[in-house]
């Protein structure tokens, strides 16, 4: 193995993320690897929908013991565009690869947003490679329960990535929580912001149309973290039950903030799933997909009673 695979530039950053450029079944990609000293396996990271790596800074810095690693999806930042379309699955072959290449026989995976559903799908076609799961901010796909139109308006096109004075009008209603509350937050994200590509966006866009991870959820066999930020407009939090109900050995956390928790909160993103991934004192134990499937039938029957109270009540006090 040679010490720069994809005889492209290596640029080190601060905190010790090193920057550089690796070839994948002829697939150059922006790697990015944050140097820790933990014993246990590397973290990798799949993005958002038409997000470079640097937009994941903060989360990388905050990590104290965790080798974590993360790569620009072809398209976007600076990986370049593929002639053609692809799935997930190609997704997460190029990144088994990428494993491969830095030397790694086991990994950690972790899945934000769009990049979740690759997360889903490469522990489901390399259950050997990937030891534990976390999936933040995430739904199961093509059958989540969706976002209002005014929202998914907004996110269909990558303008956002764009047009910066666009990105301060609409953010707030797009991600919630501390972006509500902080404006100068988002002229910070949209300047960590580039090399985003029309084309390589649809190409985002294609390869989740139609997939969905609810037929082999229940088949998971890792140690799952589902992390949810409880105002999150873009993927509602149900989607977090639903994939904490059907993946066997899957806990929900909620995060108060909202669906960019990863960067708002990169301390305390960071330190929950550190502390999931080093807890040695888990195991997994096997259940049928009956009765998961009962689990979650219940948890959605008392979510939606739930909001039929909640409802009932204000309107009471009218």
């Amino acid at each position: 193995m040679s010490d720069d695979p994809g005889g492209g530039n290596r640029v080190a950053t601060p905190r010790e993320i090193e920057a550089r450029q690796i070839v994948i079944d002829g697939q150059l990609l922006q790697v990015a690897i944050r140097h820790n000293s933990g014993q246990q396996p590397p973290l990798l990271l799949f993005n958002g929908i038409g997000a470079n790596w640097e937009l994941a800074k903060p989360f990388l810095e905050a990590l104290t013991s965790t080798t974590a690693i993360i790569f620009d999806v072809p398209g976007v930042g600076g990986s370049p565009r593929p002639l053609l379309p692809y799935r997930p699955s190609t997704l997460a072959r190029l990144a088994a690869g990428l494993v491969a290449e830095l030397g790694y026989a086991e990994i950690d995976v972790a899945g934000v947003s769009w990049g979740g559903g690759i997360a889903q799908q490469f522990a489901h076609q390399y259950p050997k490679l990937c030891r534990r799961l976390v999936l933040a901010a995430t739904a199961p796909g093509a059958t989540m329960v969706p976002a209002s139109p005014s929202v998914l308006w907004k996110m269909v096109t990558p303008r956002r990535y764009t047009d910066k004075d666009y990105m301060n009008r609409i953010a707030a209603d797009l991600y919630g929580g501390t972006f509500r509350s902080d404006p100068s937050l988002i002229g910070r994200h949209a300047a960590a912001m580039h090399g985003v590509r029309n084309l390589g966006y649809l190409y985002q866009l294609l390869a989740v149309a139609g997939w969905t991870s609810l037929p082999w959820l229940w088949s998971l066999p890792q140690q799952t973290l589902v992390l949810m930020g409880s105002d999150d407009p873009l993927v509602p939090p149900i989607n977090g039950q639903i994939l904490a109900g059907l993946i066997p050995n899957a806990e929900l956390r909620m995060i108060d903030d909202g669906h960019l928790f990863i960067v708002t909160r990169p301390a305390e993103t960071a330190a929950v799933i550190e502390a999931f991934l080093a807890d040695a004192s888990r195991r997994v134990e096997p259940s049928s997909a009956l009765s998961r499937m009962a689990n979650w039938v219940r948890g959605l029957v008392s979510t939606f009673g739930a909001r039929r109270d909640a409802q009932s009540q204000q309107e009471g006090r009218k």
